[in-house]
């Protein structure tokens, strides 16, 4: 998960402040000399940590603070404060024209760091704001990058306005405004050019273009897992064409973070959004206190309630309450439940979201085999008809065999699964308020996955 490294070690260094019942000056500049090291290690750009270190060293050799009842809560509590204000201190959207008026975005970005669909996932956003954005494919250079965006863009049930290869980028830009003009569109995002590097024949092709049409907003897509890399990038292109945001698509698989934490401070530019993995919820807009509270192992609850609720259907969720209040929870009912945790990132983007729980080593827990496990449930569950996930009393031993056999799986998986629901049915009659009734008698019960 994103930030786990650099997670990890803040926690140590924070466990060993806490665990001091009074500080020294001297705890105070080792604890920051650890978190110096940390944020090096994440390839945070070295000026801002030294200027974070600096700041958050004169607050807190401060009297109030090394005289307080609890100076150790009071040097994290600044640290959480100083990394909030590094990475912009507010939330920042993309900027939108009122009504009828047309927002024209240029993203920009090099190969590699996901333009293209995160252009098409940023359409789907401003589609379920209640905007009719336009998708124009002025890449066309790489190829398949204009059906890419088509496919994309079918995703998101938004319209993408292509002219083919052949023609100019600055004059597909502007056809695509005239389109939508034409057709009542109120935004057109512009997919433009990559290259594998920053060269003159982009910067020229991007100004071109601004030129041409009114561009209000001029996005920057990099990619999280190059580091340094794309701080150096960002700066590059707000120096020759100038960028109002960046997004940052892969910080899944960024274990370090350090362009996260640098971007900001390096270019003057807010993050807008940043990129958690492959579906449209994935792209979260980028709150600078919550990813301070997921760095520092605080948790995220309010994205994970966000989540939640666009990941779950209410009335789907009223129906399951009901069913498990009188213990009718079916397999249907486990696939649906698992479909929504997905929806929501799976069960590790959840964990890293709950306070303590993303650095928390729990040593019965392993989160890939639990992954795996979910997996192998979803296959055993797949290979049972549709008569038998409703009703589990069916499966007699040569069904059972016959749905082992169609999951790639040993019998006793399928009858460990079977019995688990069996107890978690018993269960649910024992305990009448589980659901928010009088409180019954205690269980343990686990998932079965």
């Amino acid at each position: 998960m994103a930030f786990d490294n650099l997670s990890e070690k803040l926690q140590n260094v924070f466990k060993n402040l806490r665990s001091k019942g009074r500080l020294t000056e001297d705890d105070v500049k080792a604890a920051l000399k650890e978190v110096k090291m940390a944020l090096l290690e994440a390839d945070v750009n070295f000026r801002v940590v030294k200027q974070f270190v600096k700041t958050v060293q004169e607050r807190a050799i401060g009297q109030d603070v090394m005289n307080g009842l609890n100076p150790g809560q009071m040097v994290i509590k600044i640290v959480n404060e100083e990394m909030v204000a590094l990475m912009g201190s507010e939330t920042t959207e993309i900027a939108v024209k009122p009504g009828g008026e047309i927002t024209v975005i240029l993203m920009a970005g090099l190969q590699g760091a996901g333009k293209t669909t995160t252009t098409a996932k940023i359409a789907g956003k401003f589609k379920q704001k209640g905007k009719r954005p336009l998708l124009a494919a002025c890449d066309v250079y790489r190829p398949a990058a204009i059906e890419q965006l088509q496919i994309n863009g079918t995703k998101q049930g938004v319209e993408v306005f292509s002219m083919g290869d052949k023609n100019r980028p600055v004059d597909i830009a502007k056809a695509a405004v005239l389109h939508a003009q034409k057709h009542n569109f109120n935004m057109v995002i512009i997919d433009t050019a990559g290259r594998l590097h920053i060269d003159e024949d982009m910067m020229d092709e991007l100004a071109s273009i601004k030129a041409a049409v009114d561009v209000s907003q001029t996005i920057l897509v990099v990619d999280a897992m190059t580091g340094q890399d794309a701080v150096n990038v960002a700066g590059m292109f707000e120096e020759k064409i100038g960028i109002d945001g960046v997004i940052l698509t892969k910080l899944d698989g960024d274990t370090r973070g350090g362009a996260a934490l640098s971007i900001r401070a390096v270019t003057g530019k807010p993050i807008l959004y940043v990129g958690m993995g492959e579906k449209l919820s994935d792209l979260e807009q980028f709150y600078p206190d919550r990813m301070a509270s997921r760095i520092l192992g605080m948790g995220d609850v309010l994205t994970m309630i966000e989540k939640a609720q666009e990941a779950i259907d209410e009335e789907e969720a009223k129906k399951l309450e009901q069913k498990m209040k009188k213990a009718e929870f079916d397999f249907e009912d486990y696939l649906s439940s698992v479909s929504q945790m997905k929806k929501m990132g799976g069960l590790s983007s959840i964990l890293g979201m709950m306070p303590g729980m993303g650095q928390m080593k729990m040593p019965d827990f392993d989160e890939a085999e639990a992954e795996k496990g979910m997996k192998r449930t979803e296959s055993i569950i797949f290979s049972m008809t549709p008569e038998e996930r409703k009703n589990p009393s069916l499966l007699n031993p040569s069904r059972k065999r016959r749905i082992a056999d169609g999951a790639g799986v040993d019998i006793a998986e399928v009858n460990r699964l079977v019995k688990q629901f069996e107890q978690a049915r018993k269960m649910m009659k024992q305990i009448p308020g589980m659901m928010g009734g009088k409180r019954g008698k205690r269980g343990r019960f686990h998932l079965p996955f």
